[in-house]
């Protein structure tokens, strides 16, 4: 048979090599099954990620990303794009996206919180930085951080049940929604694998793996 998928590891992270002419379902079984027999070897880690071999939609990307990580312990950092002139694009167009999200929904705040500092919102707030331990987001809305969230953060502190916090990298000092808090995370503890999000169910924290795109996650905010 035929091998349609190819892993080799750089400098950076990893490349995967798609085969032209496979259509794309059956490429994703394929992707799966490589995952899986090499799952051992790459272990637990963390990587940048490059595909090439065939062109991709930012739909296609986003569903083998997580058929990689859903089939390996593997945790995909970013995604290298080599399309220098569609890099260039896809920031222009995140730009735009934000600013539009920034003043229909809630506000941004672009830069890491170090420890002292505090951050609040009458609404809801993406952060755009990481959240240091000692550091202090509060939010009577949803709370994203575009990073590591390492502090303690507040969201829903009006009261609202139906908030939520999300985090690339979810390892709080202590999170709170509405009423509901989790114990105090001294040794700084990740609770999760890549993107987690934290909602309030029947008066408990939970934490559940992010699925979905990011972009879905703000626009309900």
């Amino acid at each position: 048979m035929k091998n349609t998928v190819v892993i080799k590891s750089n400098k950076s992270g990893m490349t995967v090599i798609l085969a032209p002419e496979v259509p794309f379902e059956q490429l994703l079984l394929d992707i799966a099954s490589k995952f899986e027999d090499s799952a051992k070897f790459w272990g637990s880690v963390q990587m940048v990620l490059t595909l090439t071999g065939r062109p991709l939609t930012p739909q296609q990307e986003f569903e083998i990303v997580n058929v990689i990580m859903e089939h390996s312990q593997i945790e995909i950092l970013c995604l290298v794009d080599l399309d220098s002139n569609r890099t260039k694009r896809c920031e222009k167009a995140l730009n735009e996206k934000l600013m539009e999200l920034s003043s229909a929904t809630g506000q941004f705040y672009k830069g890491c919180l170090r420890k002292g500092e505090s951050l609040e919102s009458e609404a809801s707030i993406v952060v755009i930085g990481d959240v240091e331990q000692g550091a202090r987001v509060t939010a009577k809305g949803n709370v994203i951080v575009l990073g590591e969230l390492k502090g303690t953060v507040m969201a829903g502190a009006a009261g609202n049940e139906e908030a939520v916090v999300v985090a690339l990298t979810m390892a709080p000092y202590q999170l709170k929604i509405a009423d509901a808090a989790t114990p105090v995370n001294e040794k700084g503890r990740k609770m999760g694998r890549g993107p987690v999000t934290a909602s309030l169910t029947d008066g408990k924290i939970l934490m559940d793996p992010l699925k979905k795109s990011f972009f879905n996650v703000l626009k309900s905010i």
